[in-house]
């Protein structure tokens, strides 16, 4: 089982680096992996203002998601999105994975400022 420190650390006080919660843990008989870094940035909780159908793609929506500062207009794959949810958003700038950068795109005609991210 995969298990956050930040998670762990809303319920149990950690001083410990990654590693050595992973050494501890292995000593007491858990098993614990070498921790995994996570390889993103830029990533807020955007609010979907609208999601309507994209108007040059059957299986795609073209959202507006705020960011509590500013909204950006989206191109959105998942058909689970609607008004009034909250999402990860990465913004024009963020970086998920170890090198994929997210940039403003036009996707069937309309721009994409960031991406609504989900598994």
């Amino acid at each position: 089982m995969r298990v956050s420190i930040n998670w762990l650390r809303q319920y149990v006080e950690i001083n410990e680096s990654p590693d050595e919660l992973a050494d501890m843990l292995s000593m007491l008989g858990l098993e614990a992996e070498v921790p995994e870094k996570q390889h993103f940035s830029g990533i807020v909780v955007g609010l979907v203002i609208k999601a309507e159908k994209h108007p040059n793609a059957d299986r795609l929506k073209l959202c507006i998601v705020s960011d509590g500062e500013e909204e950006f207009q989206v191109v959105c794959g998942a058909p689970n999105v609607d008004a009034g949810q909250k999402v990860p958003f990465a913004k024009v700038g963020a970086v998920l994975g170890e090198d994929f950068i997210i940039t403003r795109a036009k996707i069937r005609g309309e721009h994409s400022d960031g991406m609504i991210c989900s598994e």
